[in-house]
């Protein structure tokens, strides 16, 4: 082989040798994506950590707030708003309705919530709470509730008061179950718990009737 053959022969097989390496090694391009990719994945950790974080310490707070919310004195001023709401549209509507079962219907209504009422109250006695009727949820019941009252009150008896009671009789024992079980959940004391879980049976009964009274009128 003659020098100058044997000169590219040597350049040509160091250049190989340079490619195979070459090929063999990862480019900074490479490297780079790699390293990207790890930092997206560890961005998604984070922030879904970060998430799962904030909303359990959101549930925290909301769970703190409910129970603050549902003190005794809260629960009872509730219940004693409820039961006397009730009470006084039972009344009215025990005279003024047209179809015998809503008359039947508001009769029940007056016994089970002075039962209701008379039980809560012995229920004060023991857990040592007044009640505390003016505070948001307890105020809002009672103004829906007299504003109801003076409506039934004016409006002309017929088929159309008779619904309209029942009606009403639906979205408010509706609106004070869905009270009640929160209460019941929220409250620390286990005798009002229990008490609650009671008042929350008989208000569902209650509920159920009035659909079905509705029902029958449509």
């Amino acid at each position: 082989m003659t020098g100058h053959n044997h000169r590219y022969t040597k350049l040509a097989l160091t250049m190989l040798c340079v490619g195979a390496l070459g090929a063999c090694k990862p480019s900074d391009s490479a490297k780079d994506t790699v390293g990207a990719r790890t930092d997206s994945a560890a961005g998604r950790l984070d922030s879904a950590a970060a998430a799962t974080t904030g909303a359990m310490a959101d549930s925290t707070r909301n769970m703190a707030n409910r129970t603050a919310d549902w003190t005794n004195e809260h629960i009872f001023g509730f219940t004693h708003n409820a039961d006397n709401g009730e009470i006084a549209l039972g009344k009215l509507a025990s005279t003024k309705a047209t179809s015998a079962p809503i008359k039947s219907f508001a009769k029940q209504m007056i016994t089970d919530h002075q039962a209701m009422m008379a039980s809560a109250h012995g229920l004060m006695s023991k857990v040592k709470a007044m009640p505390d009727s003016t505070w948001d949820d307890a105020k809002d019941l009672a103004e829906n509730g007299q504003e109801k009252l003076k409506e039934l009150t004016e409006k002309t008896a017929g088929a159309d008061w008779d619904k309209n009671y029942i009606e009403s009789q639906v979205d408010i024992h509706q609106k004070v179950l869905d009270k009640l079980t929160d209460a019941a959940k929220a409250s620390t004391d286990s005798m009002v718990s229990k008490a609650l879980v009671k008042a929350s049976g008989k208000v569902q009964e209650h509920l159920t009737k009035a659909q079905s009274l509705k029902a029958a009128l449509n």
